[in-house]
C-alpha cells in the first residue's frame, strides 16, 4: 500500500447507497484506465458495477485483452493471480479485499502436493506415469507445479478435454484440489469406473493408500471439495422431483457424484446460465450451485414464467467471495483516483512463467 493511501477504516461505515454513488464517480474519473471484473458468485451490490462478468478464466482473458492499466477483480485470490499471470506486464491486478480466498483452493497447498509426488515416487516414477492436473481454483504455485511436471490446468468447462489429453501423455492422472470435479469428469466424460479412482488423503502417509491401490488407480483424486457444493444432497433432488415431476435439475460438477448422477444437466456456471436462459418459458428449474448466481438467474428469467430455485433448503453462499463488498470496492477505486494502488496481486516471475505454461497447454487442448 502506498504511504499516502486512503485508509480502509474510514470507508468501513459508509452505507451501500453512498458507496453506489462514489463507485460510479470513481469509475467515471478513471475511465478506461480501470476494468472491474465480477465473478458470477459475487453479491449484486458489487456485481452490478462489473465491466465484465463470468467465470474466473474468461474474466482474466477479457481483462488481459482490454486497454486498462488496472484490473480490479471482484472475486477471490486465485482469480486475481490468474489475471496477473495472463495480463500484460504493465497491467496491475488488484483484489479489493485480501481476505477473499477460496477454501477449496486452500485444501491443496504446494507443500502437500510436492509431498504426495514424492510419496508416489516410492511406488512408481510420477514424471513418467502421472500427469498432474490442477483445477483453475488453485494457487499460482500449484499451476506452476503442473507446468514444471508436464501437467496443465483445467476449468469445469474443459476438464474432459484436459483429462483426455493427460491420458495420452501418461497412464495416470493426479487431479487436485476438487475430488468431485475430477470424479464426475472421469466417469461421465471418459467412462472411467469408480473402481479405477482413489482419493488421496493429504493428512495421511501415502495418502492413506496402499502401493497396490496407487499402482492400479487411473485417477488419483485429491481430498478437496467446495463447501457450497457439498451442501447439495440427492434427497434434495428426490424431494423436488416428487413435488414437480416436470421440473429440471441442473448442477455444477463440483457437486457430489450422487447429485450429478441424479441431475438432468451438469456443467459450469456459464453452462448453467445458458441452459436455463435458453429453456422454454414456464419451465421450472432446481439449480445446484452458488446462491447469488441462482437468485440472479431467477430474477432474469421470471418474466418468462420460469421458476429457478436453489437446491439446498439452507442458505449457502460463497462466504469468501462475499467479503468483496461495496465498501472495499469504493476504497480500491478512490485510491486509484488518488494515484495509490492497494492490494496488488503480483505472482513471482518464475512461478508465473511456469503457471502460464500450464495454462497455455490448457488453451491448446481446449481450442
Amino acid at each position: 500500500m502506498a504511504v499516502n493511501a486512503l485508509a480502509y477504516q474510514t470507508f468501513d461505515d459508509i452505507s451501500d447507497s453512498e458507496c453506489e454513488q462514489r463507485i460510479l464517480s470513481a469509475k467515471a474519473a478513471l475511465g478506461e484506465r480501470v476494468v472491474i471484473l465480477g465473478h458470477h458468485y459475487q453479491r449484486d451490490e458489487v456485481f452490478r458495477h462489473a465491466d465484465f462478468s463470468g467465470d474466473s478464466l474468461k474474466l482474466s482473458r477479457q481483462a488481459a485483452n482490454s486497454e486498462a492499466d488496472y484490473i480490479v477483480f471482484c472475486g477471490v485470490h486465485f482469480m486475481a493471480e490468474v489475471a496477473d499471470i495472463l495480463s500484460r506486464p504493465e497491467q496491475v491486478s488488484i483484489l479489493p479485499d485480501l481476505s477473499a480466498g477460496c477454501a477449496m483452493a486452500d485444501m491443496a497447498n504446494l507443500a502437500n502436493v510436492e509431498r504426495a509426488w514424492q510419496e508416489i515416487a516410492k511406488v512408481l516414477d510420477p514424471d513418467s506415469h502421472v500427469t498432474p492436473i490442477t483445477y483453475i481454483n488453485s494457487a499460482a504455485d500449484l499451476k506452476a507445479f503442473c507446468g514444471r511436471h508436464g501437467g496443465l490446468v483445467c476449468t469445469s468447462t474443459n476438464a474432459g478435454q484436459v483429462m483426455e489429453w493427460a491420458f495420452k501423455q501418461r497412464e495416470k492422472v493426479l487431479f487436485f484440489p476438487d475430488q468431485h470435479l475430477g470424479r464426475n469428469t472421469a466417469f461421465s466424460k471418459l467412462g472411467i469406473s469408480l473402481s479405477e479412482m482413489v482419493v488421496w488423503d493429504f493428512s495421511q502417509p501415502n495418502g492413506g493408500l496402499s502401493k497396490e491401490q496407487i499402482k492400479k488407480a487411473k485417477v488419483i483424486l485429491w481430498k478437496g471439495f467446495c463447501s457450497v457444493h457439498q451442501m447439495f444432497k440427492p434427497e434434495h433432488i428426490d424431494r423436488f422431483r416428487a413435488m414437480y415431476p416436470e421440473g429440471k435439475v441442473i448442477s455444477h460438477p463440483e457437486a457430489s457424484f450422487e447429485v450429478c448422477q441424479k441431475s438432468d444437466y451438469v456443467g459450469s456456471t456459464e453452462y448453467i446460465i445458458k441452459t436455463v436462459r435458453e429453456s422454454a418459458p414456464g419451465t421450472r428449474w432446481q439449480v445446484g450451485t452458488e446462491l447469488n448466481l441462482v437468485n440472479r438467474l431467477h430474477e432474469q428469467c421470471e418474466h418468462e414464467g420460469k421458476v429457478v430455485e436453489f437446491m439446498a433448503p439452507t442458505v449457502c453462499m460463497c462466504s469468501t467471495m462475499f467479503r468483496i463488498d461495496p465498501q472495499h470496492l469504493v476504497w480500491t477505486l478512490e485510491n486509484l483516483v488518488e494515484g495509490n494502488v492497494v492490494n496488488r496481486i503480483k505472482v513471482d516471475k518464475t512461478e508465473a512463467e511456469l503457471a502460464k505454461l500450464a495454462l497455455e497447454r490448457m488453451f491448446e487442448v481446449s481450442i
